[in-house]
């Protein structure tokens, strides 16, 4: 038996999509319309409407870190998996209307690091540099750390990219970090034993 969504999940799920699609600057009155909740519903679910914006991402947030990394159970070497990411960034910029990392898309948006939306941006562009982090590391990669913020910059980049020219990538994002980690000496015919 299914549930009807309420208010509160409307209002999050409206304004992760509006958000999203149109920017933070759209107005209380077109979200409330959108999730069908009233103004004063809103405001007395939510203290401001910098609330929606940061809980809209952060329950949107999980879904697409779901989407771009692969699964813990996901036995294949670390170069692979890494690639797994860019590859999956190409497939969502190649199909049609793709509006970048939400993550990004806010934080510069809002241009205030201290909005709780842009901390929230920080929070998930952070697991998304510890993934790298920690597969370099399973790798043995020299400088994992600084391996991992290039890997992001390089996503970033490419995501910048796929929304401004609004085409896809063709492979430009995953060839980046296989050049990358190339230089870097990670290989998956070395990484073999590594992740054991």
């Amino acid at each position: 038996m299914t549930t009807s969504p309420t208010p509160r999940e409307r209002l999050l799920d409206a304004a992760a999509d509006l958000f999203h699609r149109d920017g933070v600057s759209i107005g209380v009155d077109a979200l409330c319309k959108a999730a069908g909740v009233s103004k004063k519903s809103m405001y007395q679910l939510f203290r401001s409407k910098d609330e929606v914006i940061a809980e809209s991402l952060a329950s949107r947030g999980p879904y697409y870190q779901a989407m771009l990394l692969p699964s813990p159970d996901d036995e294949r070497p670390a170069r692979a998996r890494i690639l797994a990411v860019f590859e999956r960034q190409d497939e969502l910029a190649a199909g049609g209307n793709y509006l970048g990392c939400p993550f990004v898309s806010t934080a510069v948006e809002l241009k205030n690091p201290e909005h709780p939306g842009s901390v929230v941006a920080r929070h998930f562009k952070q697991q998304l540099t510890d993934f790298f982090r920690s597969e370099l590391a399973a790798a043995g990669a020299e400088d994992p750390d600084g391996l991992a913020i290039q890997l992001t910059l390089a996503f970033d980049g490419a995501s910048a990219r796929a929304v401004v020219r609004a085409q896809a990538l063709n492979g430009v994002g995953i060839r980046l970090a296989a050049t990358m980690l190339d230089a870097a000496g990670i290989r998956d015919e070395e990484l073999a034993g590594h992740r054991r």
